[in-house]
């Protein structure tokens, strides 16, 4: 269970900081993305520094685990919502797909941490 907890808590932390890096230098894939989810250039970079700061709470919680459960419901929250901007302008499913497998990934890293979580 360890690890398959440290792939895919890797996982997330790898996408969370290819995605947020891309949209903080402002990749022409990602300024292209934001134009056609009809959503501002600026939130981009609000976006990109929420993916960075989760790929942070990604790396704490190798040492602190609750960190990692917290980070996965914060991931999950936003690739839901990059799940409905994709259907809301009718993107094909490989558009959306990354954004799912991430819910599904952010899932799993809060499921195998959820002891952890104190309220």
């Amino acid at each position: 269970m360890h690890i398959l907890s440290i792939v895919l808590q890797s996982w997330l932390l790898f996408s969370m900081v290819f995605f947020g890096v891309s949209k903080l230098t402002g990749a022409k894939h990602q300024v292209e993305l934001f134009d056609s989810i009809k959503f501002p250039q600026w939130f981009r970079g609000v976006t990109g520094i929420v993916q960075v700061a989760a790929a942070a709470g990604l790396i704490i919680g190798y040492w602190y685990p609750a960190f990692a459960a917290w980070t996965g419901i914060g991931v999950g929250i936003m690739m839901l919502i990059a799940v409905l901007s994709h259907v809301r302008v009718k993107h094909s499913f490989g558009k959306v797909f990354p954004a799912v497998l991430n819910i599904a990934i952010a899932v799993a890293v809060l499921l195998l941490f959820a002891d952890e979580l104190s309220l």
